[in-house]
């Protein structure tokens, strides 16, 4: 299993980390008030909830990675709240990438797209549940690129929106966890973060090599494993 592959996110989930602890050692949200998290993001009555999730559909509909808005949800709602918010967030942002592009987007997507279209199409298409579910474990691939390739491709919606809710999971996980411990035991946060995550991907590139069956989904990822597998002289 090729270690480039598995420590792929570690990059993001470490940097991240490190820009939440330099945000509350300089405690540089007291430059909007005291009480400027708990009033303007928590929220009284939820809407600071819904104000992020808005908020956050919207960025990652715009490219923003759902690990980043995974990461913002930990800290500022805390690990179980924060992970629901974001996993509802970067839901409804595949839902409406997905019929954007289904709907409206083939004039202006469809030439950027054509061949990881082909791809996604040929990936998915026999079994999209499972085979959906298997892109979003992955270290590797583009979140809001698979989102409209899949809407100008023949996936079928139901199955890649259900695979995608489920695959998003694991990760959502990791770095709501990381996000949520930046205030309190960070160490231990990021190292469990840190675990999770090799143990996730590690998961994910092992199923895509039982289960690829000659079918390619990203080519970095297939010349990275191509290499790996390529025994020494």
């Amino acid at each position: 299993m090729p270690l480039r592959l598995l420590l792929r996110g570690l990059p993001v989930l470490l940097s991240l980390a490190a820009l939440g602890l330099l945000v509350e050692h300089l405690q540089l949200f007291s430059l909007f008030g005291p009480d400027w998290l708990e009033r303007e993001i928590r929220g009284p009555g939820g809407r600071g909830a819904l104000g992020f999730v808005a908020l956050a559909t919207l960025a990652i509909s715009v490219g923003v990675p759902r690990q980043v808005v995974a990461f913002a949800a930990g800290y500022a709602f805390g690990l179980v709240q924060g992970t629901l918010l974001a996993l509802l967030a970067t839901l409804l942002s595949c839902i409406a990438t997905f019929y954007y592009a289904r709907l409206f987007g083939r004039a202006l997507i469809a030439p950027r797209l054509s061949g990881r279209i082909a791809r996604v199409d040929a990936f998915v298409r026999e079994h999209p549940f499972s085979m959906t579910l298997l892109i979003r474990l992955l270290p590797a691939g583009h979140n809001l690129s698979t989102n409209l390739a899949a809407g100008l491709s023949s996936v079928a919606a139901l199955p890649f929106v259900l695979g995608s809710a489920l695959g998003y999971i694991p990760q959502t996980v990791v770095f709501a966890l990381v996000g949520s411990g930046v205030g309190v035991d960070p160490f231990w946060h990021l190292a469990l973060g840190v675990t999770l995550f090799i143990v996730s991907s590690a998961l994910g590139l092992y199923l895509y090599r039982r289960m690829r069956s000659g079918r390619v989904y990203d080519e970095d990822l297939e010349c990275e494993l191509a290499a790996d597998e390529t025994p020494p002289r």
